[in-house]
């Protein structure tokens, strides 16, 4: 058997992936801070029977309750199911969360520096502890992939959400430099950018927005509604498995937002 690992799992676009992942037969270590995660007082966390619920699923999924960003805890959670359950060969750094509302002169350091942690230092991180093992697993014949989750807000600026921005744009740059130095290796590095998805973040952005229906924030997709998360991680499944040709790539899951 072979391993994946999965942040910010407990729901969403991390949780549909994590069974698309479990569906082909790869043990997945489903990653999630719930309630720990740093945000501010009143962000829709997620909660134990969220990520409980990927457990039920199959007897290959296992959980850890940690901060992506913290590496010595993550490397631990990696090290000690690669022993037991095989190699990694797929990584989806999925963790990440949404604040705003203000311009970006009105926006406080504080938001900036939790979107930093939660959204690009988790990305590093989840990095710098799991390409060494796929490295391990592509010298031995495997197919091996990190893959980071951006955002259509990596490519365009968007209204009131200019810290959000940043960290997705600086997500891009951390896939790119990765891939840089993966050249050669067999360890594939991609980022896949999605769109409006029916998730929980999506609700946020709209109560940011002031808005009590998410269907105005898919307006600008070709699909005209919010794509499904398992619609995406069907492309984020493909970005794992897909081999040298989409290295360095960033796929676009936006129902056209960024045409």
């Amino acid at each position: 058997m072979s391993t994946a690992v999965v942040t910010g799992a407990a729901r969403g676009l991390g949780a549909a992936v994590s069974r698309r992942l479990a569906d082909r037969g790869l043990h997945v270590v489903a990653v999630d801070a719930l309630e720990g995660v740093v945000a501010p007082d009143g962000y829709p966390r997620a909660t134990t029977a969220d990520l409980a619920a990927l457990q039920e699923l199959s007897d290959d999924v296992s959980i850890a309750v940690i901060d992506a960003a913290d590496r010595e805890q993550l490397a631990a959670v990696v090290e000690r199911t690669v022993d037991r359950h095989g190699p990694l060969v797929a990584v989806v750094a999925a963790a990440a969360t949404i604040e705003g509302g203000q311009p970006l002169w009105e926006t406080d350091s504080q938001t900036l520096e939790r979107l930093w942690h939660n959204d690009v230092r988790s990305v590093w991180q989840t990095a710098a502890v799991t390409v060494p093992q796929l490295l391990s697993a592509a010298g031995e014949g495997h197919d091996a992939a990190f893959v980071a989750v951006a955002s259509a807000a990596a490519h365009r600026g968007l209204w009131h959400l200019s810290a959000y921005c940043t960290v997705k744009h600086a997500v891009l740059g951390l896939v790119r430099g990765l891939a840089a130095d993966l050249k050669g290796t067999g360890v594939t590095a991609v980022a896949v950018s999605p769109g409006s998805m029916d998730t929980k973040m999506l609700a946020e952005t709209a109560r940011i927005y002031g808005l009590t229906d998410v269907s105005a924030l898919a307006e600008s997709q070709t699909t005209g509604a919010a794509l499904a998360a398992d619609e995406v991680a069907a492309l984020v499944e493909t970005a794992c498995f897909s081999g040298p040709a989409l290295h360095g790539s960033v796929l676009h899951a936006d129902g056209g937002f960024t045409l």
